[in-house]
């Protein structure tokens, strides 16, 4: 009896690296995750490329801030439009053709740069033209994870997909800090143009059975507030997407400020950039991976509170640091943090709303998290030009904690509706039992401090 019993235990041991990955077992997760990660790749060269561009040719943090407000702005106006699109149309369409936008536009931006007729206008006017194809791309994307993936995988495969957002962040960086000092940021925008042939071939390879659409009785405008209203009268949504706007508006735009503390702070240049923005993603990496591990949800809400008050925290001591290493040390609670937040509020909206609102809340999701941050990019970049870098940063590290202390004061009393609506997510979509025991129970719990 024994015997088996340790036969057992090695046996789950030996499973449990498969465990982190379970998502990976769909065929068209398993697509959707290769092509996405070496498109990922691409498009965070891109980024950390295009900033480099702005601050080289202008040498504005105001300028710096105008190109992320218009590249993110877009996210807050159309995404409503986005999510009513990902809940009347097939989701796997729409991200296709947003996938094929986004590549072209990295092509145009690459032609220009590289036959030297770059102009901040014409990165301004790509960048809003990106946003807008990201309006549409990422409810729907997000909206679409649940038609790969179901029941308790569904856990493992939102983490997995923010894993593969910043393993993607880790090695993007990197080497577009070397392409941009050693043959110019045209070649980073290149290749991001080439890596969006791996997503859409993925895409097109699938095997999707999309949900059937039932005939829409409402308006697109009733449709629009309709999800508006389920979240702002679910209270466990509401707090965790007020979150998530705050953090996004006060502490996020510090990445936008990164190419200042490469080069006149932190006197790194351009290769100090891409190693700094890689050390946020080796920390963003980590927490999504901490993420996956998890088998149930239970206790993701003080998981939240704890990422932002960490995020925060580490955000005020970065500002003060003057040291390259040192900084770059700091990056990796500030981008764990950040992550394991953004990570788990997408994971616990994602079981507590219904399927034929899911397109709808995503994209609520998406003005909050990408949405907010165009208006942070600009605030940013207008008070680092009077106060600087460093306080800019460091009060958007204190609006984090005020906020973390606020939900954490607030989340308690409403447990029980997240712990109903999570049921009820449950029975609708057919779990059994013991699958509802793993994730949608995991709620309950026999101490009083963890209800």
């Amino acid at each position: 009896m024994l015997e088996s019993q340790a036969q057992i235990a090695r046996a789950e041991k030996r499973l449990e690296l498969p465990v982190m990955f379970r998502a990976l077992r769909h065929r068209n997760y398993r697509l959707f995750f290769s092509g996405q990660m070496i498109s990922l790749i691409g498009t965070w060269m891109q980024s950390v490329a295009q900033s480099w561009l702005v601050y080289r040719l202008t040498g504005s943090s105001v300028l710096l801030g105008l190109v992320g407000f218009v590249g993110q702005i877009p996210s807050f106006v159309l995404a409503p439009l986005g999510g009513l699109a990902a809940d009347r149309y097939s989701r796997h369409r729409i991200v296709i053709a947003t996938q094929t936008s986004m590549m072209l536009l990295a092509f145009i931006l690459a032609a220009l740069t590289l036959l030297g007729r770059i102009q901040v206008w014409h990165i301004v006017l790509l960048a809003g033209l990106l946003g807008t194809a990201n309006a549409f791309d990422i409810p729907a994307r997000q909206a679409f994870i649940v038609e790969m993936v179901k029941g308790q995988d569904l856990v493992n495969a939102i983490a997995l997909n923010s894993s593969m957002v910043n393993g993607a962040r880790i090695i993007g960086p990197a080497i577009a800090g070397i392409l941009v000092a050693s043959i110019g940021e045209g070649w980073c925008f290149f290749a991001n143009g080439l890596s969006y042939l791996a997503v859409i071939a993925g895409l097109l390879l699938m095997e999707i059975d999309p949900p059937p659409r039932g005939q829409q009785a409402t308006s697109a405008l009733e449709s629009i507030a309709e999800g508006f209203q389920f979240v702002v009268h679910t209270g466990p949504i509401r707090a965790l997407l007020l979150l998530l706007g705050l953090v996004s508006l006060t502490g996020m735009p510090y990445a936008v400020l990164m190419p200042i503390f490469a080069d006149r702070i932190l006197h790194g240049g351009a290769r100090g950039l891409g190693l700094l923005m890689g050390a946020s993603g080796v920390g963003a990496l980590a927490g999504t991976l901490t993420l996956a591990a998890r088998r149930g949800i239970r206790g993701l809400g003080r998981w939240v509170s704890f990422a932002s008050a960490g995020f925060g925290t580490s955000l005020i001591l970065f500002a003060l640091s003057r040291r390259f290493w040192l900084s770059a040390l700091l990056l990796l609670p500030v981008g764990f943090s950040m992550m394991l937040q953004m990570a788990s509020s997408n994971t616990l909206i994602q079981h507590m709303v219904p399927d034929e609102l899911r397109g709808r809340v995503m994209s609520v999701y998406t003005m909050m998290f990408m949405g907010m941050a165009p208006f942070g990019a600009l605030l940013a970049g207008a008070v680092a030009g009077r106060i600087g870098a460093p306080l800019t940063v460091a009060l958007g590290g204190l609006a984090s904690l005020a906020g973390a202390a606020l939900f954490a004061s607030s989340w308690p009393a409403l447990r029980v509706e997240a712990r109903q609506l999570v049921i009820a997510h449950a029975m609708a979509g057919g779990d059994p039992p013991e699958e509802m025991t793993g994730s949608a129970f995991a709620f309950q719990s026999s101490k009083p401090e963890e209800r």
